[in-house]
């Protein structure tokens, strides 16, 4: 009997101290776990694979400058966190000031780093390649392509680059590439440009999706007020349909390229060019910059009326004219006031 008791005092001390130790361990994951992590730099970054697991994940965290804590504590914290099997793809950045709690967390989540690139509406293809050119992340693999070699890498070869890239946010991987923006962008805009071509009212003076762009192009470009983008277009619209040259400054100073100075004379009005809308009728053979949504929009449904004309009031916004004698009033007024 004494043997018995004596076995179940040993069991019963054996008990609480595993149950003391299972206790500690808790603690000190927990004490592990809100630590910051504590840096040599300001941020790491590593990349998880697919069928990456801890055991793979903690050696990439290690050669990156992650050291604080034992794998054990890692793997601890993990179970402790329900993290079995959800371990998210992709590249992570990790602050010093991150707790390994958090790490774990962005790794659950999903919650990677990738670059953001804003492309804005009314920017050039030179604009375009200019910015990229200086985002400092990811890869860049398409400074020095000629416009025609990017064409043929976003799957686009032979085509002309102005206007093929729609104006909208958006984002790709640490570990990417910069082309993979051009490449989302051109797909991008030829979905809205079908889904606007679709759409469009019946009646216009176009022949193709084409042409919509060209002229939503240039609608973007005349357009300082938003809620204006449909008079623009119905203005360009109404030309096109009474044989009216379009007569619009921006094409004028895409034909001119480099030798635009933040000026228009009048010698530059007449000198013939492709895209000179002044001395040739229609529209030009190429967009002359990256139309937004709104301006496709707009343009396959300008508004009514019968304006002809319009004169920049200074601030942004336009005063419409049906007729000529009307017009030269208002740029007589307008010009005197700037």
């Amino acid at each position: 009997m004494a043997k018995k008791r004596s076995w179940a005092s040993r069991f019963i001390l054996l008990a609480a101290l595993c149950g003391i130790l299972a206790l500690l361990a808790f603690l000190q994951t927990r004490r592990f776990a809100e630590q910051p992590l504590a840096l040599d730099q300001d941020t790491v970054q590593f990349t998880v694979e697919k069928g990456d697991g801890l055991n793979r994940i903690l050696p990439k965290m290690r050669a990156a400058g992650i050291t604080r804590g034992a794998d054990w504590q890692w793997k601890a914290l993990a179970l402790q966190l329900g993290m079995s099997g959800r371990i998210h793809v992709g590249d992570y950045r990790i602050s010093r000031q991150d707790s390994p709690a958090e790490v774990l967390r962005k790794l659950a989540v999903g919650d990677t780093a990738r670059v953001k690139f804003t492309l804005v509406e009314g920017w050039s293809f030179k604009q375009l390649m200019q910015q990229l050119k200086d985002l400092p992340e990811p890869v860049d693999d398409v400074t020095g392509l000629s416009p025609s070699e990017v064409m043929a890498l976003v799957g686009k070869k032979g085509m002309h680059p102005e206007g093929r890239f729609l104006p909208d946010t958006y984002f790709v991987p640490l570990s990417g590439k910069k082309s993979r923006i051009l490449i989302d962008a051109a797909a991008a805009m030829d979905k809205a440009l079908a889904e606007a071509w679709a759409g469009r009212d019946k009646a216009l003076p176009l022949q193709s999706a084409e042409q919509l762009l060209v002229l939503a192009s240039i609608v973007e470009k005349e357009t300082g007020q938003a809620s204006e983008r449909q008079q623009i277009a119905g203005v360009f619209v109404r030309r096109l349909q009474a044989d009216m040259r379009l007569q619009t400054d921006p094409t004028v100073i895409y034909g001119m390229g480099d030798s635009y100075q933040g000026n228009i004379r009048k010698q530059d009005l007449r000198r013939d060019t492709p895209y000179n809308t002044y001395t040739r009728a229609g529209l030009p053979p190429t967009p002359i910059a990256m139309p937004g949504r709104a301006a496709l929009l707009a343009s396959a449904h300008p508004a009514g009326g019968d304006a002809l004309y319009f004169v920049a009031k200074g601030n942004g916004e336009h005063l419409f004219s049906a007729s000529y004698d009307a017009h030269r009033k208002a740029v007589q007024t307008y010009q005197k006031k700037q």
